[in-house]
């Protein structure tokens, strides 16, 4: 079997692969019609972040079986299409999880002491003390968006420089805060509080402008903020105007929303500090991704083993048509919870009923959980992390199967708990491979969970249906379907809307204020 390397990687990939039997060409640098042309020779192809591994390039993959990415980050892979394909999309999370946050502390302080500014200066023959006035990080608060791995070994080495460590991050409980010797707080009490403002959450459409005009209002004059997350998190113009003004003191950046950051403002300020994208750049985790690629790849190839896979879960191949609707079913009921569900989790329990409980349930417990923790962390969900990930925050995963059939014949339900609410959410199969989502807090439904959703409550009254479809049309934005579900008539109900493309923050407001409405959530699936 032949394997590809198309982007630039650690010498011991090479070996690895080799030493396995397997087949391999290195040809880096080339154009997408030049990787389209020659896919099809291939059964593995390994690359980084340059290959943009499309729709297109994968239509010509006739005999690709696996994608590994050196790395975390899997932007440039089309997952659906790969999927549809049969093609394994692997990456290597946490290879560079301490490199990122060394990185991360190395901003922070660099912001802190102006050092890349200083060393400049200095080299330009200019003796500048008075000018470059820094800050002490001791008993200064730093307040971390989003402490999964890379956000918590952040919050670990500071603890040593004496700061007062604060978080948000929707899926940390009380308890775990606890055992990390941080604070849990809310969005609005971060920004408040912080001196320092750290970014380790994905890039989502929640999390899309996160720091803006807006939120920097909120913030203490001086602050500083980092990012080594992801671009497109800051708003970079909000960002500019703030430290022109002097609401913000500086701020240090790895990544922005394009890159290269052609002609971008903010490398005009003196007070900005900069890199090119250097999270992941040491020798020792490349090294590290390369290593664990090298071997995921060959465990499959030659031996048929998935590991750390983002499209499959570990399944003998003679049970994935059975399992195969119910993991779907599951992480897309995970999926929709958790862009509901607020709160610091403590558990989840997944119950299995009718035919549901008469199947291997381990892959579909596990697709629930990477469905739920999906949406808003930092690093890469997949079916061989995500209950490593839900313990490592708190969480306590349970089963419950029970064969009574009840509404439907088969039903998988998730029941979310927080320290002082629950929620449960349920759904079954139609035709036995068209995932349904049923029950909503005891709210009868019947929901397809797929695309954009407008999840509603609001009040039983005659003319919400009009008033939300009316507005949506002036926006001009296609209703595709509307679901209804209520208590009781007259009481509280749950509307949900269909919608062709996503809805802006501004529609979503206007939305907000209409008679009877009382809650709006925008759901990608």
């Amino acid at each position: 079997m032949k394997v590809l390397i198309s982007d630039n990687i650690s010498s011991k990939c090479i070996e690895i692969l080799k030493n396995a039997g397997l087949e391999v060409d290195i040809k880096v640098g080339l154009k997408p019609e030049e990787l389209k042309a020659c896919i099809g020779d291939y059964h593995g192809l390994v690359i980084r972040s340059a290959t943009k591994v499309t729709s297109d390039i994968i239509s010509a993959a006739k005999n690709l079986r696996v994608i590994g990415r050196a790395g975390s980050g899997l932007d440039n892979v089309d997952k659906t299409a790969a999927t549809k394909k049969g093609i394994v999309v692997m990456n290597t999370p946490g290879g560079n999880t301490i490199t990122t946050a060394e990185h991360t502390i190395a901003h922070l302080v660099s912001l802190a002491r102006f050092i890349p500014q200083a060393t400049m200066s200095l080299k330009a023959g200019k003796w500048e003390k008075k000018k470059f006035m820094g800050v002490e990080l001791y008993n200064k608060t730093l307040g971390i968006l989003g402490i999964g791995n890379i956000g918590s070994q952040v919050a670990k080495r500071m603890q040593a420089f004496a700061m007062n460590v604060i978080a948000f991050d929707p899926f940390l409980s009380e308890d775990k805060a606890k055992i990390m010797g941080v604070e849990k707080v809310d969005l609005q009490n971060l920004f408040k509080r912080s001196d320092f403002i750290t970014i380790h959450t994905p890039l989502t459409p929640e999390t899309k402008n996160l720091i803006n005009k807006k939120t920097i209002k909120i913030m203490k004059p001086g602050v500083r903020i980092i990012n080594c997350a992801r671009g497109g998190i800051i708003n970079e113009k909000d960002l500019y105007d703030a430290i022109v003004e002097g609401k913000v003191a500086g701020a240090a950046l790895d990544v922005f929303e394009k890159e290269p950051p052609e002609n971008n403002p903010l490398l005009t300020l003196d007070n900005v500090i900069a890199t090119p994208h250097l999270g992941a750049s040491t020798k020792e985790a490349q090294e590290n991704v390369a290593v664990s690629v090298a071997e995921q790849i060959v465990d499959y190839l030659i031996h048929g083993t998935i590991r750390n896979a983002v499209n499959f879960p570990s399944i003998p191949s003679d049970q994935v048509s059975r399992l195969q609707p119910y993991i779907n079913l599951a992480e897309k009921i995970g999926g929709f919870a958790a862009q509901i569900f607020e709160g610091g989790i403590t558990e989840i329990t997944i119950e299995y009923q009718g035919d549901a409980s008469r199947i291997n349930t381990a892959p579909v417990t596990i697709a629930a959980i990477k469905g739920f923790l999906s949406p808003m962390l930092e690093e890469t969900v997949n079916f061989v992390n995500a209950p490593v990930i839900a313990k490592e925050r708190g969480i306590e995963v349970k089963e419950i199967k029970s064969s009574d059939e009840g509404d439907y014949q088969s039903m998988v339900a998730l029941r979310i708990k927080a320290k002082d609410k629950q929620s449960y959410f349920a759904g079954t199969l139609f035709s036995k491979k068209d995932p349904r989502i049923v029950n909503i807090d005891n709210f009868k439904v019947e929901i397809m969970p797929e695309g954009e959703l407008l999840f509603m409550y609001n009040n039983d009254k005659p003319g919400v249906i009009g008033n939300i479809g009316t507005l949506l049309g002036k926006n001009r934005i296609n209703i595709a379907r509307m679901h209804f579900g209520r208590e009781t008539q007259g009481g509280m109900a749950i509307s949900v809307v269909s919608i062709d493309t996503h809805a802006s923050q501004q529609i979503i407001e206007e939305i907000k204020k209409l008679p009877n409405i009382l809650s709006v959530k925008q759901i990608s699936l």
